[in-house]
Protein backbone atom coordinates (compact mmCIF):
# COMPACT_ATOMS: atom_id res chain seq x y z
CA UNK A 1 0.00 0.00 0.00
CA UNK A 2 1.43 3.39 -0.98
CA UNK A 3 1.34 6.55 1.11
CA UNK A 4 -1.72 8.10 -0.56
CA UNK A 5 -3.75 4.90 -0.29
CA UNK A 6 -2.78 4.51 3.36
CA UNK A 7 -3.87 8.03 4.30
CA UNK A 8 -7.15 7.66 2.41
CA UNK A 9 -7.92 4.36 4.13
CA UNK A 10 -6.75 5.71 7.49
CA UNK A 11 -9.02 8.71 7.03
CA UNK A 12 -12.05 6.55 6.35
CA UNK A 13 -11.43 4.17 9.27
CA UNK A 14 -9.89 6.38 11.94
CA UNK A 15 -10.50 10.08 11.34
CA UNK A 16 -14.10 10.07 12.54
CA UNK A 17 -13.44 7.76 15.51
CA UNK A 18 -9.70 7.87 16.27
CA UNK A 19 -9.90 6.05 19.60
CA UNK A 20 -11.99 3.07 18.47
CA UNK A 21 -10.61 -0.44 18.21
CA UNK A 22 -10.84 -0.49 14.42
CA UNK A 23 -7.77 -2.16 12.90
CA UNK A 24 -5.32 0.28 11.36
CA UNK A 25 -4.12 -0.19 7.80
CA UNK A 26 -0.51 -1.25 7.42
CA UNK A 27 1.74 1.79 7.63
CA UNK A 28 4.18 2.43 4.73
CA UNK A 29 7.85 2.34 5.88
CA UNK A 30 8.49 5.95 4.82
CA UNK A 31 5.57 7.16 6.93
CA UNK A 32 6.70 5.07 9.89
CA UNK A 33 10.14 6.72 9.67
CA UNK A 34 8.59 10.19 9.82
CA UNK A 35 6.22 9.26 12.64
CA UNK A 36 8.99 7.75 14.79
CA UNK A 37 11.28 10.73 14.18
CA UNK A 38 8.52 13.16 15.22
CA UNK A 39 7.68 11.15 18.35
CA UNK A 40 11.37 11.00 19.32
CA UNK A 41 11.56 14.79 19.27
CA UNK A 42 8.29 15.12 21.17
CA UNK A 43 9.72 12.90 23.91
CA UNK A 44 12.88 15.03 23.97
CA UNK A 45 10.76 18.14 24.55
CA UNK A 46 8.81 16.58 27.43
CA UNK A 47 10.01 16.86 31.02
CA UNK A 48 9.16 15.60 34.47
CA UNK A 49 7.23 17.88 36.82
CA UNK A 50 5.81 16.90 40.19
CA UNK A 51 6.39 13.19 39.62
CA UNK A 52 4.70 13.14 36.21
CA UNK A 53 5.90 13.85 32.68
CA UNK A 54 4.58 17.00 31.01
CA UNK A 55 4.45 18.21 27.41
CA UNK A 56 3.34 21.84 27.95
CA UNK A 57 3.20 22.95 24.32
CA UNK A 58 -0.04 23.12 22.32
CA UNK A 59 1.51 23.74 18.89
CA UNK A 60 3.82 21.34 17.08
CA UNK A 61 5.41 22.51 13.82
CA UNK A 62 6.75 19.74 11.60
CA UNK A 63 8.98 20.91 8.74
CA UNK A 64 9.81 18.38 6.01
CA UNK A 65 12.59 19.08 3.52
CA UNK A 66 13.52 17.34 0.28
CA UNK A 67 10.05 15.91 -0.44
CA UNK A 68 9.31 14.74 -3.98
CA UNK A 69 7.24 17.33 -5.78
CA UNK A 70 4.55 14.75 -6.55
CA UNK A 71 4.10 14.07 -2.82
CA UNK A 72 4.14 17.60 -1.41
CA UNK A 73 0.35 17.80 -1.58
CA UNK A 74 0.03 14.48 0.28
CA UNK A 75 2.39 15.42 3.13
CA UNK A 76 0.94 18.91 3.35
CA UNK A 77 -2.65 17.68 3.31
CA UNK A 78 -5.31 17.46 6.01
CA UNK A 79 -5.14 13.67 6.41
CA UNK A 80 -1.40 13.64 7.10
CA UNK A 81 -1.71 16.48 9.63
CA UNK A 82 -4.60 14.76 11.43
CA UNK A 83 -2.71 11.48 11.34
CA UNK A 84 0.33 13.00 13.07
CA UNK A 85 -1.87 14.79 15.62
CA UNK A 86 -3.49 11.50 16.57
CA UNK A 87 -0.17 9.64 16.76
CA UNK A 88 1.40 12.36 18.95
CA UNK A 89 -1.60 12.48 21.30
CA UNK A 90 -1.74 8.71 21.61
CA UNK A 91 2.00 8.45 22.27
CA UNK A 92 1.72 11.06 25.05
CA UNK A 93 -1.23 9.23 26.59
CA UNK A 94 0.63 5.90 26.47
CA UNK A 95 3.62 7.55 28.19
CA UNK A 96 1.41 8.96 30.96
CA UNK A 97 2.40 12.46 29.87
CA UNK A 98 0.13 15.47 30.47
CA UNK A 99 -0.46 17.73 27.45
CA UNK A 100 -2.84 20.57 26.46
CA UNK A 101 -6.21 19.43 25.14
CA UNK A 102 -5.96 21.87 22.23
CA UNK A 103 -2.68 20.42 20.97
CA UNK A 104 -2.47 20.69 17.18
CA UNK A 105 0.10 20.02 14.47
CA UNK A 106 1.18 22.24 11.59
CA UNK A 107 2.99 20.80 8.55
CA UNK A 108 5.40 22.71 6.30
CA UNK A 109 6.64 20.84 3.22
CA UNK A 110 9.46 21.91 0.90
CA UNK A 111 10.11 20.06 -2.35
CA UNK A 112 13.44 19.47 -4.05
CA UNK A 113 16.71 18.36 -2.54
CA UNK A 114 17.59 19.79 0.90
CA UNK A 115 20.50 22.19 1.02
CA UNK A 116 23.82 20.98 2.35
CA UNK A 117 23.69 20.59 6.11
CA UNK A 118 19.92 21.11 6.22
CA UNK A 119 17.92 18.61 8.27
CA UNK A 120 15.25 16.65 6.40
CA UNK A 121 12.94 16.86 9.42
CA UNK A 122 12.62 19.57 12.05
CA UNK A 123 10.09 19.66 14.87
CA UNK A 124 9.43 22.85 16.83
CA UNK A 125 7.21 23.01 19.92
CA UNK A 126 5.55 26.29 20.82
CA UNK A 127 2.46 27.85 22.38
CA UNK A 128 -0.29 29.02 20.05
CA UNK A 129 -0.70 32.21 22.07
CA UNK A 130 2.99 33.03 21.76
CA UNK A 131 3.03 32.08 18.07
CA UNK A 132 0.30 34.66 17.54
CA UNK A 133 2.52 37.39 18.94
CA UNK A 134 1.58 37.38 22.63
CA UNK A 135 4.15 37.39 25.42
CA UNK A 136 4.40 35.70 28.77
CA UNK A 137 4.47 32.06 27.66
CA UNK A 138 6.24 30.97 30.85
CA UNK A 139 4.26 30.51 34.04
CA UNK A 140 4.53 29.55 37.69
CA UNK A 141 2.13 26.86 38.90
CA UNK A 142 1.58 26.63 42.66
CA UNK A 143 2.15 23.06 43.89
CA UNK A 144 2.34 23.53 47.69
CA UNK A 145 0.87 26.43 49.61
CA UNK A 146 -2.07 28.77 49.00
CA UNK A 147 -1.31 31.82 46.88
CA UNK A 148 -3.41 34.65 45.46
CA UNK A 149 -3.48 32.73 42.13
CA UNK A 150 -2.98 29.06 41.31
CA UNK A 151 -0.93 29.84 38.18
CA UNK A 152 0.84 33.06 37.26
CA UNK A 153 1.88 33.86 33.69
CA UNK A 154 5.20 35.70 33.56
CA UNK A 155 4.16 38.67 31.42
CA UNK A 156 6.50 41.22 33.02
CA UNK A 157 10.28 41.56 33.02
CA UNK A 158 10.28 41.12 36.82
CA UNK A 159 7.98 39.01 38.98
CA UNK A 160 8.09 39.35 42.78
CA UNK A 161 7.22 36.48 45.13
CA UNK A 162 6.55 36.78 48.85
CA UNK A 163 4.34 36.33 51.88
CA UNK A 164 2.01 39.32 51.35
CA UNK A 165 0.91 41.38 48.35
CA UNK A 166 2.09 44.79 49.60
CA UNK A 167 5.37 45.09 51.52
CA UNK A 168 5.66 48.28 53.58
CA UNK A 169 8.72 49.77 55.21
CA UNK A 170 9.08 52.91 57.32
CA UNK A 171 9.06 55.10 54.21
CA UNK A 172 5.86 53.52 52.86
CA UNK A 173 5.07 50.95 50.18
CA UNK A 174 8.36 49.26 49.28
CA UNK A 175 7.38 46.38 47.04
CA UNK A 176 4.36 44.58 45.57
CA UNK A 177 4.45 40.81 45.19
CA UNK A 178 2.84 39.34 42.06
CA UNK A 179 2.65 35.89 43.65
CA UNK A 180 1.67 36.19 47.32
CA UNK A 181 1.14 33.47 49.93
CA UNK A 182 -0.98 35.62 52.22
CA UNK A 183 -3.37 33.05 53.74
CA UNK A 184 -2.39 32.07 57.27
CA UNK A 185 -1.28 28.45 56.94
CA UNK A 186 1.77 26.53 58.14
CA UNK A 187 3.18 26.33 54.60
CA UNK A 188 2.54 29.99 53.84
CA UNK A 189 4.15 31.14 57.11
CA UNK A 190 7.46 29.70 55.88
CA UNK A 191 7.49 32.23 53.00
CA UNK A 192 9.23 35.54 53.71
CA UNK A 193 7.62 38.89 52.91
CA UNK A 194 10.32 39.55 50.30
CA UNK A 195 11.26 36.02 49.41
CA UNK A 196 12.36 35.95 45.77
CA UNK A 197 11.93 37.43 42.33
CA UNK A 198 12.27 36.24 38.73
CA UNK A 199 13.58 38.33 35.85
CA UNK A 200 13.39 37.78 32.10
CA UNK A 201 16.35 38.73 29.88
CA UNK A 202 15.08 39.47 26.36
CA UNK A 203 18.57 39.26 24.86
CA UNK A 204 19.30 35.74 26.14
CA UNK A 205 15.70 34.55 26.54
CA UNK A 206 16.55 33.38 30.07
CA UNK A 207 14.41 33.47 33.18
CA UNK A 208 16.53 33.82 36.34
CA UNK A 209 15.53 33.29 39.96
CA UNK A 210 16.89 35.55 42.72
CA UNK A 211 16.75 35.01 46.48
CA UNK A 212 15.60 38.16 48.30
CA UNK A 213 15.37 36.76 51.84
CA UNK A 214 17.22 38.40 54.71
CA UNK A 215 19.54 35.77 56.19
CA UNK A 216 23.25 35.64 57.11
CA UNK A 217 25.27 35.41 53.90
CA UNK A 218 26.96 32.04 53.77
CA UNK A 219 24.33 30.54 56.06
CA UNK A 220 23.09 27.06 55.32
CA UNK A 221 19.37 27.91 55.52
CA UNK A 222 18.89 30.20 52.53
CA UNK A 223 15.21 29.20 52.32
CA UNK A 224 15.16 29.10 48.51
CA UNK A 225 16.21 26.20 46.33
CA UNK A 226 15.41 24.39 43.08
CA UNK A 227 14.76 20.70 42.57
CA UNK A 228 15.75 19.66 39.05
CA UNK A 229 15.89 16.05 37.83
CA UNK A 230 15.70 14.89 41.43
CA UNK A 231 18.68 17.02 42.51
CA UNK A 232 18.38 19.92 44.95
CA UNK A 233 20.24 23.18 44.26
CA UNK A 234 20.33 26.05 46.77
CA UNK A 235 19.68 29.55 45.42
CA UNK A 236 21.71 31.95 47.55
CA UNK A 237 21.45 35.72 47.50
CA UNK A 238 23.71 37.12 44.78
CA UNK A 239 23.66 39.46 41.80
CA UNK A 240 23.44 36.78 39.08
CA UNK A 241 20.61 34.61 40.26
CA UNK A 242 20.02 31.10 38.92
CA UNK A 243 18.83 30.25 35.42
CA UNK A 244 15.49 28.44 35.41
CA UNK A 245 14.76 25.39 33.27
CA UNK A 246 11.30 24.03 32.32
CA UNK A 247 10.03 21.72 35.04
CA UNK A 248 12.09 23.27 37.85
CA UNK A 249 10.42 22.98 41.24
CA UNK A 250 11.08 26.22 43.11
CA UNK A 251 10.96 25.76 46.89
CA UNK A 252 10.20 28.87 48.94
CA UNK A 253 10.40 27.59 52.49
CA UNK A 254 7.67 24.91 52.51
CA UNK A 255 5.84 26.39 49.52
CA UNK A 256 6.52 24.95 46.07
CA UNK A 257 5.88 26.39 42.62
CA UNK A 258 6.75 24.81 39.28
CA UNK A 259 8.30 26.80 36.43
CA UNK A 260 6.71 25.86 33.10
CA UNK A 261 7.36 27.15 29.59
Amino acid sequence: MNLTEFLEKWGRTLLEAPLTSSPSPEEPPELAEIRLAVLDQVRDKSYRSGGRKVFPFDLLRVRLRGVEESRCAVFGGRFFRKYLEQEVRQALVNAGCRYPENLRVEIEVTGGLPQRGEQWLKVEADLQERAGGATGAAQLVVREGTANVGALRLTKSRINIGRVVDVFRSEGLFRRNDLAFAEDTEVNRSVSREHAHITFDKASGEYRLFNDRWYPLGGADCGTWIVRDGMSQAVHRNARGTKLEPGDEIHLGLAVVVFEV
